[in-house]
């Protein structure tokens, strides 16, 4: 269906035919892929000024959503952002001299931050400076090269590395997961999917120790966004980050959690945390259930339509700061389904001259 349609329909609320086919979209679902084309417009016009790392991030949702062809270049450019990263570990920061150093440096960033979150990640850390390497760092560029079927030409190393480290010992840290519970998250099933350590029940059984539902009116905002924050990526690295449906039954304390508390997660939470849990639902297949109506409602509540964007809390439009925010919604408005997409078997075409240091696995 063209834009045109949608759009059409979303003005009329008629009942359209695309190609043959009777498709009747209800205004509400038309206004929801209307609000979403407004921020890929603003977004897609100005993409490739932004960091590799930000073309990476949104071009690679988009193409896992549509896998059309125009977020080719994105990739490359997430690819490269991955090889770079890879090279210069494996090259220059993989003994324990190496990754002290490196380790301090990223430590030092969080020191004298004049925010809450900054005090809790440099406190939480300070003694473990290595977690930056390890899992901030190091896991992350790991985990995607081998979501696109690859791993670094050195890759035998770079796990020798990861298997010095107990991770258990950051994902257990209650005042870790105060800090850092969506990384967390995110770094105990990239290990699973690596075949490497897996803390994966160690770390929800931590989880929900360090945040029981019923002292959620004793968190600060910020502690209950980051409880949210970490229970959404539970089920965004279960997925692999969209390629693959979850099962609700196999995380229903989240789904049940969710539904208990959607509105005061709605009063709560920044639009990031509120799109992300919409979509969580729609990842289990529960495009009908009342949450994702009430997530989307709220983020097109927040969306300045004049600008074709979800401004941050602080009214804030910086394209730059707010694309993860802004791709969220695009994803929630308008969702097209998991699909595990791209991997160089399967579209080989985006990894041809594939950067240095990356080689199929």
């Amino acid at each position: 269906m063209v834009w045109a349609d949608v759009q059409s329909a979303a003005e009329q609320g008629l009942t359209l035919n695309a190609g043959g086919t009777n498709a009747s979209i209800s205004t509400e679902r038309a206004s929801f892929q209307q609000d979403a084309e407004r921020i890929r417009k603003t977004y897609e016009s100005q993409l490739f000024t932004f960091p590799a790392f930000k073309i990476g991030h949104y071009g690679l949702r988009m193409y896992r959503q549509t896998q059309d062809s125009k977020y080719q270049s994105a990739i490359w450019s997430d690819m490269a952002r991955v090889a770079s990263r890879l090279n210069y570990f494996a090259a220059e920061v993989h003994t324990p001299g190496q990754i002290e150093a490196y380790s301090a440096k990223r430590l030092a960033r969080y020191d004298h931050k004049d925010d809450v979150r900054s005090d809790l990640r440099y406190e939480a850390t300070k003694d473990k400076p290595e977690y930056f390497y390890l899992g901030v760092d190091l896991l992350g560029s790991m985990a995607r090269a081998n979501e696109y079927g690859l791993k670094h030409r050195e890759d035998a190393k770079l796990r020798e590395v990861i298997r010095r480290y107990d991770f258990k010992d950051y994902a257990t840290d209650p005042e870790m997961i105060r800090a850092w519970a969506a990384q967390l998250a995110n770094q105990v099933y990239w290990l699973r999917q690596l075949g490497e350590q897996d803390v994966v029940e160690e770390f929800t059984a931590a989880f929900k120790e360090t945040y029981p539902d019923s002292q959620d009116d004793q968190l600060t905002d910020q502690q209950f966004m980051n409880k949210v924050y970490g229970l959404t990526h539970i089920i965004f690295a279960a997925t692999e980050y969209y390629q693959h449906p979850v099962k609700e039954s196999e995380y229903q304390w989240i789904y049940d959690y969710y539904r208990d508390n959607i509105d005061t997660i709605i009063a709560r939470s920044k639009e990031d945390v509120i799109a992300e849990v919409g979509i969580n639902f729609l990842l289990a297949g529960l495009e009908s259930d009342p949450v994702v109506e009430k997530t989307r409602k709220a983020i097109q509540r927040s969306l300045n339509r004049h600008l074709g964007i979800v401004p941050a809390v602080n009214g804030s439009t910086d394209l730059l700061d707010g694309e993860h925010r802004n791709v969220l919604a695009i994803m929630l408005l308008d969702w097209q389904g998991a699909n595990a997409v791209p991997t160089i078997q399967k579209q080989p075409e985006i990894f041809t001259g594939k950067p240095y240091g990356l080689i199929t696995k």
